[in-house]
């Protein structure tokens, strides 16, 4: 294996790591965003609660300021994540531009290869004709 063809490898290696790290980030955002759905969602339930029962409407003050809390640390945690994702699909980026930029050297380097190949081969059937040609 030729020393580009590691530095592809490699490149590849850490373009996977990136993806798997970025795919782990959007699920974990993902996962945030629905229980802040599931949390707004059992607030309508309550709040709806709280209307037709006397009882419940003495507490409901006391639950909406848990509810913020609750939710503004959720918002909290999506925000942190939403950084957290835009950096490891900025390292993605740059991992697959390098990998790309590896792909384009070997393949100069395999060309370049090639056409030495075949300037030596001219060369060597032009030193032939002169051979025949004494």
């Amino acid at each position: 294996m030729s020393w580009s063809q590691s530095l592809i490898k490699l490149a590849s290696y850490e373009v996977e790591t990136l993806q798997k790290r970025l795919a782990e980030v959007v699920d974990r955002r993902m996962a945030a965003q629905q229980r802040l759905a599931r949390l707004l969602a059992e607030a309508d339930a309550e709040i709806a609660g709280a209307a037709t029962d006397p009882q419940a409407g003495l507490s409901i003050a006391a639950y909406l300021e848990g509810l913020r809390l609750k939710k503004t640390a959720i918002q909290a945690d999506i925000e942190t994540l939403l950084a957290e994702e835009a950096g490891a699909r900025d390292a993605l980026t740059e991992a697959f531009e390098a990998q790309k930029k590896y792909e384009q050297v070997a393949e100069s380097a395999r060309l370049l290869e090639l056409k030495e190949a075949g300037r030596r081969e001219s060369a060597a059937l032009d030193e032939l004709g002169l051979r025949k040609a004494r």
